[in-house]
């Protein structure tokens, strides 16, 4: 096992590099850095202002040397102007020229400095990494349960009439996507002029004219029943099908092997088939589907976010891109594969505990 974490290590390492170099790579193109320099200076600059403004920042060396920098595997770039002050990689307002490192890169803890917000990209991800991080677990405690339990019941007798209905809600939840949802749970539920919340008001089972808010600001400060059950259900609905079909098609396909029967020839009842003998191994593959929902949801909820207006991982994604703010999108990239890899090293170590076969071997 040691081993195999080792291999997986070193794995993770080559591709979180090729990854982040391939982003860089795009977002250092030539075109985005125009962009830049004229969002932060006029947008009648001129291509000489604009080369001497990107030169001035280090934005022209050659690509591999920005990306080492960027790593903090070389020494930041240092621009000294006529008037003595200091331009560099490295140099963030209110420092003196004694205070500026020479290495400032992921390496040493330094994601860059957001153009669009003005402050270090670490201040303004953390805060938008937590908001995320609530909504993800909200879902996921939805979301897995839901799903197990609609998966295990279709697929505990296959065929029947209770695995078609639970099949056909789990295809419906997975092939509506999030912003058709979304809108439709504003509208039956958030509504203050139609849906169910102005017909349980007539009828005094509820004091206000809505059931929940339609929007998630207020969940930044502090998540209620009301403000924050309509994004998590939205999100939730989406990826509960997935897991439900693949944690049916796995128990349908463990309820029809030798040992299954034979343990039904003992006598064995139904039930103790079902809990003892079928679902650890019936939840090998939905394992793996679960661990995918982490990289998925982290990324997945840009429409969620924006639509609830929930300041969140997804939001900042799409407001940096939205500014060009370079800094922000690296930033976001490297956490991205970062979960990504992370979240698959998990699923293989729990795969294997899982599975025997695949231990012994």
């Amino acid at each position: 096992m040691g081993l195999f974490i080792l291999r997986r290590l070193a794995m993770m390492v080559v591709t979180a590099f090729c990854l982040t170099f391939i982003v860089f790579f795009m977002t250092n193109l030539y075109p985005n850095l125009e962009k830049l320099a004229k969002s932060q200076g006029n947008f009648r600059m001129s291509d000489e202002a604009v080369a001497s403004y990107l030169g001035d920042r280090g934005y022209l060396q050659p690509t591999p040397v920005k990306y080492a920098q960027w790593l903090g595997l070389m020494p930041g770039y240092v621009t000294v102007k006529e008037d003595g002050s200091k331009v560099g990689k490295c140099v963030r307002p209110g420092m003196t020229p004694d205070d500026v490192p020479a290495y400032c890169g992921i390496l040493q803890g330094d994601w860059g400095f957001s153009t669009q917000a003005k402050e270090p990209v670490a201040n303004v991800l953390g805060s938008r990494l937590v908001n995320t991080g609530r909504l993800m677990f909200w879902v996921m405690v939805v979301m897995v349960p839901s799903a197990l339990i609609i998966g295990v019941l279709a697929g505990m007798r296959e065929g029947s009439r209770t695995d078609r209905t639970l099949s056909t809600v789990s295809i419906l939840s997975t092939a509506t996507p999030e912003y058709v949802s979304g809108v439709i749970f504003i509208a039956l539920l958030a509504s203050t002029r139609y849906g169910l919340g102005p017909w349980l008001n007539e009828m005094g089972l509820i004091e206000g004219k809505a059931l929940f808010k339609g929007t998630a600001k207020t969940a930044m400060d502090k998540a209620t029943l009301e403000n924050f059950t309509l994004p998590v259900l939205t999100v939730a609905l989406y990826g509960m099908g997935y897991i439900a079909r693949m944690t049916r098609a796995s128990m349908a396909e463990v309820m029809t092997a030798q040992y299954i029967r034979t343990a039904r020839l003992k006598g064995v009842s139904f039930r103790n088939i079902v809990v003892k003998h079928a679902l650890r191994n019936a939840l090998i593959a939905p394992f793996t589907v679960i661990m995918l929902q982490f990289p998925w949801l982290l990324n997945g909820v840009v429409i969620v976010e924006v639509m609830f207006s929930y300041n969140g991982f997804g939001w900042q994604l799409v407001n940096a891109a939205g500014n060009n703010d370079i800094e922000m999108l690296l930033a976001v990239s490297v956490v991205s594969v970062m979960v990504v890899l992370v979240t698959q090293l998990i699923s293989d170590i729990g795969y294997v505990y899982l599975n025997p076969r695949i231990r012994i071997s």
